[in-house]
C-alpha cells in the first residue's frame, strides 16, 4: 500500500517509482532506444549500489562480466 501523499513510500518500498522510469546504463551513460525499449529490463544487468538500482547496458554488461561476476565495485572497472 502507498502512503496516498504520492512518496511512493508504502509496502512496495517505492518499487512503483523505479518502474516507471527508463534504465541508464551506469557504466556509458546509454539508453535504450525506442526498439529496445520493451526489452531491456530483460537484456541489461540491473544492480544496486548505494541503496539505488543501477543498470549495466548489454555492451558494458560483456565487457564487464568477469568484475560484475567478482561482485568488484563499479570504481574497480
Amino acid at each position: 500500500m502507498d502512503a496516498g501523499d504520492g512518496t511512493g513510500t508504502g509496502a512496495g518500498g517505492g518499487m512503483e517509482n523505479e518502474a516507471a522510469t527508463e534504465p541508464m546504463c551506469s557504466v556509458c551513460g546509454r539508453m535504450p532506444s525506442a526498439e529496445e525499449a520493451a526489452t531491456a529490463r530483460l537484456t541489461w544487468s540491473r544492480g544496486t549500489q548505494g541503496g539505488r538500482a543501477s543498470w549495466v547496458c548489454a555492451q558494458c554488461s560483456r565487457d564487464h562480466v568477469r568484475s560484475i561476476e567478482g561482485k568488484l565495485d563499479q570504481s574497480w572497472w
